[in-house]
């Protein structure tokens, strides 16, 4: 059976609060599927254990950038419409591609990555294999900041794709992120004052780009990755 690609967009917070297993705007997904999702505003997602205090939020008002909290683990990702593309994996429980183990299902996420990326041309990125991560001093704060258990990075380490999941009994989803411009200098001054004296080091974090042309193509690509098994 042929993955589905659906394309969904809203704001960042309406994207996240969709169950992928339950009737809404939508058909529940009854197989795995990959969704390309546009944000029609910018926003920074936190971690589903970070609290609304690491962010300044007067700050995020004052620019026009929401913030909202995912479901799933890991750092803070500043998601902004033409700079970064986000792609969700969809893997309902019971399916062949399941993995009960969460460092397999991660590793398997992001072997699925690597091919997609190989086929738009990006083809010396690898999956980090060390657990459980890479850590630099921001790297519970923001998620590009660190490389995660199965994250892809290229062969110089640098991090291109994040990984975070959500596991229920229905199934996991995979939130994914890859940049077309990382920019620390949009991020760092909507972190919280507690936080500014470190906010220096975001320019120093390794983060791998790809042309935003080349993500076009990416949805179908791990589509076909995925329907390859």
């Amino acid at each position: 059976m042929t993955v589905p690609v659906r394309r969904l967009a809203g704001r960042a917070g309406e994207l996240h609060a969709i169950d992928p297993w339950a009737p809404r705007d939508h058909a529940a997904a009854t197989g795995a599927e990959v969704w390309v999702l546009t944000a029609s505003r910018p926003a920074v997602v936190l971690g589903s254990r970070q609290d609304m205090s690491t962010i300044d939020l007067a700050a995020c008002d004052r620019v026009g950038i929401d913030v909202t909290r995912r479901r799933s683990g890991g750092g803070m990702v500043l998601v902004e419409p033409q700079q970064m593309t986000w792609i969700d994996v969809l893997v309902p429980a019971g399916d062949h591609r399941w993995h009960a183990d969460v460092p397999a299902s991660m590793r398997w996420c992001g072997e699925r990555w690597r091919r997609a990326l190989a086929v738009v041309g990006f083809d010396d990125a690898g999956v980090a294999e060390e657990a459980p991560m890479s850590c630099g001093p921001l790297s519970s704060l923001v998620c590009f900041a660190g490389v995660g258990h199965g994250e892809v990075v290229t062969a110089d380490g640098a991090k291109l794709v994040g990984i975070s999941q959500r596991r229920t009994r229905d199934g996991c989803r995979f939130q994914c992120a890859v940049h077309h411009r990382w920019r620390p200098d949009v991020l760092a001054p909507l972190l919280a004052v507690g936080h500014r004296a470190d906010a220096a080091a975001l320019d120093t974090v390794a983060v791998a780009t790809i042309e935003a042309t080349s993500a076009d193509d990416l949805g179908t690509s791990l589509a076909a990755a995925l329907d390859a098994e």
